[in-house]
C-alpha cells in the first residue's frame, strides 16, 4: 500500500514515522520550498508527549525546550487566582514541555528523513488537488518555488495534513470558511530573565479586558542565563469585520494600550511586550466541525480535519493523536478505505468536542469566571467569591474533554 501524505507539518511527519514504524510505505509532500525553523512557541501537553515518547523523541524535545512545573492564573491586576502542578509534577508519566515551534518541527523533520530516507520526505511540492479512479488516488503537484507543474503522483491512499487552509479540504468542501468571532491575537518572543523561577506557564487577565499567555520556550538562550519567553496577547473586540491579517507583522499601536499599565511586582508585562524581537498578528479562527473526513481513498487529519482555537495547547496534540490512530488502522488491514473510515469513526466526534469546548469553555475560563464574580477589580479574599476547589473543578473539566486528564491517559489505547 503506497500512502501519500500531503503536508509535512507536525501531523504529517508524525504520521509518516508512525506508518514507518508499522512497516507501511509512505511519502510526504511538503509545500515549503525549504523547511526552516519558523514560528513562535508551542506547549506540548502530557498527551502530546505520550505520542512523541512512542516515536522515541521525548528526550530530544526535552533538551530543546523547557519542562513546565506549574500553571498559574492571574487577574489583570497581577493577583494570583489559581495554580496547579503540571506534567510529571502533577503525576503524569510524561512531562509538559514549552518549546519553539520551529525547533519542534525541525526535530520531527530530521527524524523522519533519517528513518524513512530523504527521498520520501519531499519539499517544494505543493498539492493542488486530488482525483480518484480505478482504485487509486492521483495527486496534482506543482513546484512551489517556480509554480511549474510536476508529474501526477499515484497512490493507494492520500491523507491531507496541510493545516487550516487545506487545499484538499477546500476541494471536498468548496464553501468551507474559517469562523471568526471578533478575537484577535498578537504573538511575540522576548529575551529576558526567567519569570517565577523559569518553569511556569502563566495566563493573565481575560479576553474581555485584555489577556496574555506567557511561558518560556528556550533556556539560557544567550549563554547569560536569559530565557526566550513566548507570549500571546488575545483581545475580544466584538467586531467581526476587523480581522487580523496573517500576512503582516503586528504593531504595538494596535494592542499595547491595554497592557501599558500592567506592571506587577513579579513581572513588567508592558516592558516584555516592548522588548520583543518581533511581533506577529493572527486572527483567532477555527472551523465548524464537519460530519465526514473520509471520501473513498482520501481523508483529512490534524488542522485540515478539525481546525480549533489555539487555546489549551491542544491543536498539535490532537493532530499527533490522529497520526497514531490512523497509522494503527492502516497497519491493521489491507483495506485502505475501511481503515480510513475506522479512523474517522474513532476521532471525528472526539475532536469536534474539543473544538466546541475551546470556543465555549477554554482553559482560561477560570480567569473569566473570577472577573465576572469579583467585578473586574482587585480582590482581598478570593474565597469570598469562589473556592480553590471550584476553580480546580473547572480546570479538570477542560482536561477531561481535551483528553489529557490523568484518568483518560491511563485508559489510552496503545
Amino acid at each position: 500500500m503506497e500512502i501519500a501524505i500531503i503536508g509535512g507539518g507536525i501531523t504529517g511527519l508524525a504520521l509518516a514515522m508512525h506508518l514507518h514504524k508499522r512497516g507501511k510505505t509512505c511519502r510526504v509532500y511538503e509545500a515549503a520550498p525549504k523547511v526552516k525553523e519558523l514560528g513562535v512557541g508551542i506547549t506540548l501537553l502530557p498527551h502530546a508527549m505520550h505520542e512523541f515518547r512512542e516515536l522515541g523523541l521525548e528526550q530530544d524535545l526535552l533538551k530543546a525546550g523547557i519542562e513546565n512545573r506549574e500553571s498559574c492564573f492571574f487577574n489583570r491586576f497581577g493577583q494570583l487566582i489559581y495554580k496547579e502542578p503540571r506534567g510529571k509534577f502533577a503525576g503524569y508519566e510524561t512531562p509538559e514541555v514549552g518549546i519553539h515551534r520551529g525547533r519542534l518541527h525541525m526535530i520531527l523533520f530530521q527524524a523522519a528523513r533519517e528513518r524513512l530516507g530523504a527521498e520520501r520526505i519531499l519539499e517544494d511540492r505543493k498539492c493542488t488537488g486530488v482525483r480518484q479512479a480505478g482504485g487509486k488516488v492521483f495527486l496534482s503537484l506543482e513546484q512551489t518555488s517556480s509554480g511549474e507543474p510536476l508529474p501526477e503522483i499515484e497512490a493507494d491512499i492520500a491523507i491531507a495534513c496541510e493545516g487550516v487552509n487545506s487545499t484538499i479540504r477546500k476541494q471536498l468542501y468548496p464553501h468551507d470558511q474559517v469562523v471568526y468571532t471578533g478575537i484577535n491575537t498578537w504573538r511575540g518572543t522576548t529575551l529576558m530573565p526567567p519569570i517565577l523561577g523559569g518553569r511556569t506557564y502563566m495566563r493573565v487577565g481575560s479576553i474581555r479586558t485584555g489577556k496574555i499567555v506567557i511561558y518560556p520556550i528556550v533556556d539560557d538562550y544567550d549563554g547569560q542565563g536569559n530565557q526566550l519567553i513566548n507570549w500571546m496577547a488575545e483581545i475580544e473586540t466584538g467586531d467581526t469585520s476587523q480581522r487580523n491579517d496573517w500576512n503582516k507583522p503586528g504593531e504595538l499601536k494596535d494592542f499595547y494600550h491595554l497592557y501599558e499599565n500592567w506592571t506587577f511586582d513579579w513581572l513588567d508585562v508592558a516592558k516584555m511586550i516592548r522588548d520583543a524581537g518581533s511581533i506577529l498578528e493572527y486572527p483567532m479562527v477555527d472551523k465548524e466541525p464537519v460530519g465526514r473526513w473520509t471520501f473513498g481513498r482520501v481523508t483529512l487529519a490534524g488542522d485540515a480535519a478539525h481546525p480549533m482555537y489555539p487555546r489549551g495547547s491542544n491543536g498539535a496534540a490532537q493532530g499527533v493523536i490522529d497520526a497514531r490512530t490512523l497509522a494503527g488502522h492502516l497497519a491493521a488491514t489491507d483495506d485502505g478505505e475501511a481503515a480510513l473510515k475506522a479512523y474517522e469513526d474513532d476521532r471525528i466526534e472526539k475532536t469536534a468536542a474539543v473544538v466546541r469546548t475551546n470556543r465555549r469553555n477554554p482553559p482560561d475560563f477560570i480567569n473569566i469566571k473570577v472577573e465576572e464574580l469579583v467585578g473586574d477589580k482587585p480582590f482581598e479574599n478570593l474565597d469570598d467569591y469562589i473556592t480553590q476547589d471550584e476553580l480546580r473543578a473547572l480546570s479538570d473539566g477542560y482536561k477531561k474533554v481535551a483528553g489529557f486528564s490523568l484518568d483518560s491517559l491511563k485508559q489510552r489505547p496503545e
